[in-house]
């Protein structure tokens, strides 16, 4: 008995322990951005690095805004995020519906081709997107980045999982009610879809604010640009200004870092379900 509480004993310890290294390891890339943010020039290039700033340059900061358009980069960047996030939800869970309740000719093989999307390099993509974009006239505005965004094969795999392990006697009990599919879907299947939506809206979210390459390449006008391709541009050719880099980026992450705080639980709900499916 003495020794089976020893072993219990042990692994906690260990399970505790691996966690513990885990967090620091993922903290510490924050904390160091944040003490480089404060830092001179001079301390960030410093070899031996220099850990703790000798006077904390809060005038970093300032100068992100003196740069940069800084709060019209975050607006463009909450609107695509938002409309990207709302279109995700809507139109990859009717499409994981369609393919998860409704028997048509075809099934299989469309939600077979719609998956094959996820097994190409996205790079692929990006040069018939662009002539699309360019043909529509639509370079340098906000909807040449959120269109592109608005649906995934990833979204309508996730909720097709979610809507398949939901009753069939559910649905049947609806319709012997008179609901037709998409009252079925709207007032009884979403709803229940909840934890898939989280997860998927958590990702999307992430996925969209901190987006790079395809905000680049279709957007070259400040009046359209994203957060991070308005950071991109402090990273000079042959001097970065690292403290200047670091402030700007601590800024960026702190929507995102705040909405985790608030939805703590929600994200972590979510992510776990994901798992467990």
């Amino acid at each position: 008995m003495e020794r089976t509480r020893q072993l219990v004993t042990s692994k906690t310890f260990l399970i505790h322990f691996i966690l513990i290294v885990g967090s620091v390891a993922m903290v510490l890339p924050f904390i160091w951005m944040i003490l480089t943010s404060l830092k001179t020039y001079a301390e960030s290039i410093h070899v031996p690095p220099v850990i703790i700033p000798e006077d904390f340059k809060w005038g970093n900061y300032k100068e992100v805004f003196g740069l940069l358009p800084f709060f019209k980069f975050m607006y463009n960047t909450f609107i695509i995020t938002i409309v990207r996030t709302a279109g995700q939800l809507l139109l990859c869970s009717l499409a994981a519906y369609a393919f998860a309740r409704i028997e048509f000719p075809g099934r299989n093989f469309l939600f077979m081709l719609a998956l094959s999307v996820l097994m190409v390099p996205g790079q692929v993509f990006l040069l018939p997107q662009y002539m699309i974009i360019v043909k529509l006239g639509w370079l340098n505005t906000l909807q040449a980045v959120i269109v592109p965004g608005l649906f995934s094969a990833f979204g309508t795999f996730l909720l097709r999982q979610f809507f398949m392990g939901l009753p069939k006697e559910l649905e049947e009990a609806a319709r012997l009610d008179g609901c037709n599919h998409f009252q079925i879907y709207w007032k009884i299947m979403l709803p229940l879809a909840k934890p898939g939506l989280v997860a998927l809206g958590i990702f999307t979210t992430l996925w969209s604010w901190n987006e790079l390459m395809w905000p680049m390449i279709v957007n070259s006008s400040t009046e359209s640009m994203t957060l991070s391709v308005g950071l991109s541009s402090l990273q000079g050719q042959y001097l970065t200004n690292y403290p200047i880099l670091m402030a700007g980026s601590f800024l960026a992450i702190l929507p995102m870092l705040v909405l985790f705080i608030i939805l703590q639980k929600q994200f972590i709900e979510g992510i776990a379900v994901t798992g467990g499916k």
